[in-house]
């Protein structure tokens, strides 16, 4: 900014266009308002389907997050002009200042061309008779010069700096709006400039860097990893070949390197920080859309297909990057697009593991987050992003084409150990559990808050309904590390599971044969078995808490769950057909583990059953325990006459909930202490004998 630009510039217009800003962003504020409260809300508990459920309510979430979106544009665009306004009115007054300053001293300041001078204002020899000319030294003139120049920097850094953010943040979004939100100019200009900092020193030192300009790397990721416009810069200036070749360089065992010499071993906590910190900036930096990161995507999914030399092996790209996804939120249609073609890949390889291991060549560790996982299995990797991201994970187990996803992480996928210094679950298998979960719940794990489960939309009813099809198809081979996860499952959609298995003759849209084949080899284990029948204890007491119209429906269904349970356990345990199925946990002496909390938090009667599990539950299992414990029952008449416990209790909550229904004369076999018993075991019952001719053994 010149010197004339400064010192005549006039403001109003500047002034204006804040001001019609600050509306803009205040009507989008009510409009997000409008449409978070009122269009998506309602969308939301619409009972969809067909196209319906796949494309409106798509269309008006993605809008109302539009709407979002735009008002923090808005915002943040108004907040920088009005930051700059506020700067520049600033340094136009320092400017008048100085030159009051000069003159005062018989200095002027003259604009030329390319910048400015400074010379008297009168010279001596010019002045008016008996008129004195203030005196002043070449040091006061040096001084109005550096604080001209100074102000005239600082000013034309404010400006330059405000139109490179601006700029940034429109980019962000090649269509519509972006939701980076910044206060002040300082602020973004700030990210930008440190996001290319980092990304010069990755780039230009790679693994040859020094252990003091990993730690500067490191803390200049860990403080921006949140930064919208850091992570966007930080990852399209590093390039997506360069970031695989740096962590293909970097994990290399054999590597001579300094950083590696110092991290390895002694210090492998910090490349686990590392990790976690690179991660979250990428995953970030999909949020954005601009046309720079949407090729970064597209050259990600393309580069992760190809093999990168490390010093002593060769590793895919999707070793790398899946690595990386670890930590992060990482963009929906990214996610997917990327693991279609992993997929596709890997189903070509027929045995992936031959080639993730290196067929016989020293591969590297390639994943420093905790102690075991080696991160030479991509997809572990790939599906734990899954699991922090629903939606993509929802997405991504409903794709039938051109492969289909689900059939092959959940049944046709050949696993291999990638922890061989520990035993314990497959690591990809229980990630694959988790993002499971995440696919039919919408939520990030079963301990997530209440927020972030909802009443599910088709396409999560579709994802359930696949998933519990495909495991029940494994019979036996079903994965042990699914088994906590799939009761997850069951107690996220229990209102549905209750249904199905309360009447297994009816036909469900859930099939009450492939729900008895799960809940047999859920019931295997007996952690994952309490598991179970805790989430269907909550479905229980829900239906028995909100059932008004046909209150004895309640009772019935909850006799029919609890047989269909029982056969589904004695199925597990038994070892009638020469084969036995159960885990050696079910040999274990000891009381049963608390575990966790009811999966359906979204129901209004939640809290109410959470209680009723809390008294049931763990009374029921500890019973059950005592009288499986190292031998399983082979007689079902032992096995049916040990629920009463658990069918009293229900049966007495019944009642209570019920009380004046039930003394109703016109309602009879419901006393208190007769009538209600006998309907609930009669219910159990039945259910025992139908859930037998589901299991095939009648």
């Amino acid at each position: 900014m010149d010197l004339e630009t400064l010192r005549q510039g006039s403001f109003g217009q500047l002034s204006q266009a804040i001001t019609a800003w600050k509306g803009v962003a205040d009507k989008l504020k009510a409009l997000e308002t409008d449409a978070r409260d009122d269009l998506k809300a309602k969308a939301d508990k619409a009972n969809w389907a067909g196209a319906n459920a796949t494309v409106s309510r798509s269309f008006i979430t993605k809008t109302a997050g539009e709407f979002s979106d735009a008002h923090t544009q808005a915002q943040s665009i108004h907040d920088i002009l009005k930051d700059t306004h506020d700067e520049l009115v600033s340094y136009k007054q320092q400017l008048e200042q100085a030159l009051e300053r000069g003159r005062q001293k018989n200095l002027t300041v003259t604009s030329i061309p390319g910048g400015f001078t400074v010379t008297m204002l009168i010279h001596p020899d010019r002045a008016a008779k008996g008129h004195d000319v203030p005196d002043h030294s070449p040091q006061d003139a040096q001084h109005l010069r550096d604080d001209v120049e100074r102000i005239l920097t600082r000013a034309t850094e404010s400006d330059s700096s405000a139109a490179t953010v601006l700029r940034a943040l429109v980019d962000q979004a090649e269509t519509g709006f972006s939701g980076a939100k910044y206060g002040d100019r300082d602020t973004a200009i700030d990210a930008l400039r440190k996001a290319e900092e980092a990304a010069k020193l990755l780039k230009e030192k790679g693994d040859e860097m020094s252990p003091e300009e990993f730690q500067k790397l490191n803390g200049l990721l860990a403080s921006y990893k949140n930064d919208p416009l850091f992570q966007e810069k930080f990852a399209t200036q590093v390039g997506p070949k360069a970031m695989l070749e740096f962590w293909a360089d970097l994990s290399s065992p054999d590597n001579p390197n300094e950083l590696t010499r110092t991290l390895d071993r002694t210090q492998l906590n910090q490349l686990g920080e590392f990790q976690k910190n690179l991660g979250a900036v990428l995953g970030g930096a999909t949020q954005s859309d601009s046309s720079a990161m949407r090729n970064w995507e597209n050259e990600m999914v393309r580069l992760s297909g190809e093999r990168y030399k490390t010093r002593g092996a060769e590793v895919y790209g999707y070793q790398i990057m899946s690595n990386l996804m670890r930590t992060g939120d990482y963009d929906d249609q990214f996610l997917n697009r990327y693991g279609n073609q992993l997929v596709a890949n890997e189903e070509k390889m027929k045995v992936p593991g031959n080639y993730y291991q290196g067929m016989g060549q020293m591969m590297p560790k390639m994943n420093f987050i905790g102690d075991d996982d080696f991160g030479r299995d991509p997809m572990t990797g790939f599906m734990t992003a899954l699991s922090n991201s629903p939606d993509a994970a929802t997405q991504f187990f409903n794709t039938k084409e051109p492969q289909d996803n689900a059939q092959w992480v959940l049944k046709d996928r050949p696993s291999f150990d990638d922890s061989p210094l520990k035993d314990g679950p497959n690591e990809a298998l229980d990630a694959t559990g988790k993002a499971m979960f995440a696919a039919v719940s919408g939520a990030t794990g079963p301990d997530a808050p209440k927020s972030e489960f909802g009443e599910h939309p088709p396409e999560r009813r579709e994802a359930m309904k696949r998933t519990l099809d495909i495991l029940a198809s494994t019979g036996n081979d079903f994965p042990p590390e699914l088994r906590d996860d799939m009761a997850y499952s069951m107690g996220s959609h229990s209102d549905w599971v209750h249904k199905s298995m309360s009447s297994p003759l009816v036909k469900h849209e859930l099939d009450s044969g492939q729900l008895m084949e799960v809940s047999k080899q859920i019931s295997r284990n007996q952690e994952s078995y309490t598991l179970l029948n805790k989430q269907m204890h909550g479905a229980i007491a829900a239906d028995i808490y909100t059932e008004k119209t046909h209150p004895e429906d309640s009772l019935d269904r909850a006799g029919r769950t609890i047989g269909f349970l029982e056969e589904a356990r004695y199925q597990a345990t038994n070892d009638e057909k020469g084969e036995k199925l159960a885990d050696a946990s079910w040999e274990k002496a000891g009381r049963y583990h608390a575990i966790g909390g009811l999966v359906t938090p979204w129901h209004p009667a939640g809290d109410a059953a959470q209680r009723v599990v809390d008294l049931i539950t763990s009374k029921m299992l500890e019973d059950e325990q005592n009288r499986i414990n190292a031998d399983a029952t082979s007689d079902h008449t032992k096995t049916y006459e040990n629920r009463r416990f658990e069918l009293q209790k229900l049966a007495d909550i019944w009642y209570q909930e019920n009380k004046e229904w039930a003394e109703d004369p016109t309602h009879e076999g419901f006393s208190k202490e007769h009538g209600v018993y006998a309907q609930i075991e009669g219910s159990a019952n039945d259910g025992n004998k139908k859930a037998e001719g589901v299991a095939g053994i009648q």
